[in-house]
């Protein structure tokens, strides 16, 4: 295992996450910080200002002191636009590596979007997307189609700028928010091949400003689940929160809650770029991205071969992740998938289920050990919270939920479905819940037929014959447990799929 520090220095805000990097590709977080530095405030001759610089100098000592403390194995430290433009570069790059030691890579324009796009496509499933990255001196916009990047396009306006640009105008609020969108759409005209998305395009929002946004509106709507990584905005949503924050002065806007104070100043300038995109191709969604150019970075890092193609088992990738970190019996969590897969395709005469649901089973069943890091007992519990703060990757809201719904179902406490299917009501469907029953069967019954974590019933054969199902276990060893274990499921099988349960 190996502690990587990364810092990122935009132009508004310096970050500082820490890693663990597991061998095999894996990386996980340890800490997170952040500090506001506004280094896109810059003179009026293109300068950094010293007091930002000063600013910025202290930030990063307090960074180091961080990594100090947890005994960083390597430091990645990297500066994005408000650097990459300041006429003394050279200079505050000098002097921040005398004061820090730390010596910082400026990311050029051609490298922005490409880690941005790392961070998202090896984060999400989402076949054919533009993503658009709002940051403090620029904004990224990248198209890109069954994971190849088709066109990337920067401009030279950020929250930073677009606020110093137009918020000293004397106008109100609402002028100024309107003046903005006006201007954002004039420059997305410049970009031809906006005009030609392809329908099936959706619209993935990246950066602070699109996460404190994902917050608001969640809270807005009373969303069940508190992440923002893949959270869905639908337009109308995002029109609310635009049209009741646009007119609000400063103190006001910094009272309301999922906002980050030390962004609101420059939030309105998101939303009004947003706004812009949005009017301008034609969205009906808008999908929150909790990884961006950091996660890029170390995506590229921890897992090299991304710098070829893209991680291309998403969801898989950020399972293991958590398998590893909490060292878990991995062979076990397998066999217990592999068991599901032949029990669901055995049993489909029965439930008549998609195959899209066998992604919910693979995350449910490899993920059913988790809870114990909590405590052996009622581990179905603790695994069900895990997964529904897990902010898995390359998994859909739905998919968490109803993979955390089947392993709360259990023999030993009777699950309220009433009051799931309530809460979570947003994100699952009648079918999803009614579904529930039978695949948390097949899960319990994987489970019992690993029972010794010794994978001696690698096979079963499923028959139903009238009212009866049979299953066939081939074994590769005693199986006694398991068979045992099976056998005390048959009262719940026949409740739920309304058959007897015979297992040879």
């Amino acid at each position: 295992m190996e502690r990587v520090a990364l810092i990122d220095l935009g132009s508004n805000t310096a970050r500082l996450v820490i890693y663990d990097v597991l061998d095999g590709g894996y990386f996980n977080v340890v800490d997170d910080e952040r500090e506001l530095v506004r280094l896109g405030d810059i003179d009026e001759d293109g300068n950094l200002k010293q007091t930002r610089i000063l600013q910025a100098i202290e930030t990063l000592k307090s960074f180091k002191k961080i990594c100090s403390v947890y005994n960083a194995d390597k430091v990645i430290a990297i500066a994005t636009a408000a650097v990459r433009r300041a006429k003394n570069q050279k200079t505050f790059l000098n002097d921040v590596f005398n004061a820090t030691g730390i010596r910082f890579k400026v990311i050029t324009e051609e490298e922005e979007p490409y880690y941005v796009y790392q961070g998202v496509i090896n984060s999400m499933d989402i076949p054919r997307g533009l993503i658009m990255e709002f940051g403090g001196g620029s904004t990224k916009i990248i198209y890109y189609n069954r994971r190849v990047v088709l066109h990337t396009h920067i401009f030279d306006f950020g929250g930073v700028n677009l606020i110093e640009q137009f918020g000293k105008s004397g106008k109100t609020n609402e002028q100024i928010a309107d003046d903005m969108v006006h201007y954002v759409k004039s420059r997305l005209e410049e970009v031809e091949w906006l005009k030609e998305l392809d329908p099936d395009t959706q619209f993935i929002g990246v950066g602070g400003s699109f996460r404190n946004l994902a917050r608001i509106c969640r809270k807005v709507t009373r969303y069940p689940l508190d992440m923002v990584h893949n959270y869905k905005m639908k337009v109308d949503d995002f029109n609310y929160v635009y049209n009741m924050i646009k007119g609000l002065d400063l103190e006001k806007k910094t009272k309301i809650k999922g906002l980050s104070s030390t962004r609101a100043d420059i939030f309105p300038a998101a939303l009004a770029a947003t706004k812009a995109m949005v009017e301008h191709c034609g969205f009906e969604t808008i999908t929150s991205s909790g990884s961006g150019i950091r996660e890029g970075i170390i995506f590229n890092y921890a897992c090299p071969q991304t710098l070829e193609k893209p991680i291309s088992d998403v969801v898989g990738h950020s399972i293991y992740s958590y398998l590893k970190k909490l060292n878990l019996n991995e062979v076990h969590a397998e066999q217990v998938y592999n068991l599901c897969v032949q029990l669901f395709k055995q049993l489909r005469v029965l439930h008549k289920f998609p195959r899209a649901y066998v992604k919910v089973l693979r995350i449910a069943a490899l993920m059913s050990d988790v809870g114990t890091c909590v405590k052996f007992y009622n581990n179905p519990k603790h695994t069900a919270y895990f997964l529904l703060n897990s902010n898995l990757y390359g998994a859909s809201h739905r998919d968490v939920v109803l993979s955390a719904f089947i392993t709360a179902v259990h023999d030993k406490e009777e699950i309220n479905y009433t009051e799931w299917a309530t809460k979570y009501s947003a994100v699952l469907s009648e079918e999803d819940v009614q579904a529930v029953k039978k695949l948390a069967m097949i899960l319990r019954l994987a489970l019992a037929f690993d029972k010794s974590r010794a994978s001696v019933v690698p096979e079963i054969t499923c028959e139903v014959l009238g009212d009866s199902v049979i299953m066939k276990t081939e074994l590769s060893g005693d199986a006694m447990l398991e068979l045992k274990d099976a056998v005390s499921l048959s009262l719940d099988f026949k409740r739920v799929f309304k058959k007897n349960l015979e297992i040879l």
